[in-house]
């Protein structure tokens, strides 16, 4: 199988997941480039981390109309994996992959940290690895990370189990202490109807090795292989 990890402008996570993909979950991987509409054969693509544009407009507002993610989007659309991490999450929503938006940070503060996520739903190919409810230590870094849709929208993720991750305390309870930037209902990943494209604001590629600190991101990138071997 092989892995995709795609190049914008002020990416700064592209070659974290790279080394992830190749290192940790020991799969091939290449890099797509921002302006190709070549996606080279790949099982699964990874929109990284980092500033893509730099922000500008607003977080993943340009990245939206690369090439590339024309071609993300029929990929997506024909059943392909996609994980957006962090500003990969972003670009997603504007996208139109995952619905809602991630807003400003409650306290307009940039925040980057180690946080405990609850594990919601493993019927997923991003998290059938993990046990239901298991609380993973995984590192954000965002200024963007408040999730919010609609209530309409809201209701149809409970609904269908769409709701990924939670940010939660180390045991496992939701509170408002327990989430780092205001997003509604502690939000920290949601995932597409059909349950092949996953938007997350921690970074597994950062807990995937002792020496980050902590391995539970290995999960995220073990589900997906074994979700792939199984297809």
């Amino acid at each position: 199988m092989k892995f995709g990890v795609i190049i914008f402008p002020g990416s700064n996570c592209d070659h974290d997941a790279y080394w992830a993909i190749q290192h940790v979950a020991k799969q091939s991987v290449t890099f797509l480039w921002h302006e190709s509409h070549e996606l080279e054969n790949c099982d699964a693509v990874i929109v990284p981390g980092g500033f893509s544009y730099g922000d500008y407009l607003r977080t993943g507002a340009i990245a939206k109309f690369s090439p590339v993610m024309e071609s993300v989007r029929k990929f997506a659309a024909g059943g392909g994996l996609v994980l957006g991490i962090c500003n990969g999450f972003q670009i997603l929503c504007e996208s139109g992959l995952l619905p809602g938006a991630l807003m400003r940070n409650v306290g307009l503060k940039y925040v980057c940290k180690p946080v405990q996520v609850r594990v919601e739903n493993i019927d997923t190919p991003f998290t059938n690895a993990c046990e239901k409810g298991q609380v993973l230590t995984i590192p954000i870094g965002h200024m963007e990370g408040n999730y919010f849709c609609d209530a309409a929208t809201l209701e149809e993720l409970r609904r269908e189990n769409r709701i990924v991750f939670r940010y939660c305390l180390p045991s496992g309870g939701i509170s408002a202490a327990a989430n780092p930037n205001g997003s509604l209902e502690n939000i920290a990943g949601i995932c597409s109807s059909g349950g092949n494209v996953l938007g997350m604001m921690p970074h597994p590629e950062r807990s995937a090795e002792p020496e980050l600190g902590g391995t539970d991101g290995v999960k995220i990138l073990q589900s997906m292989v074994s979700a792939l071997v199984t297809r």
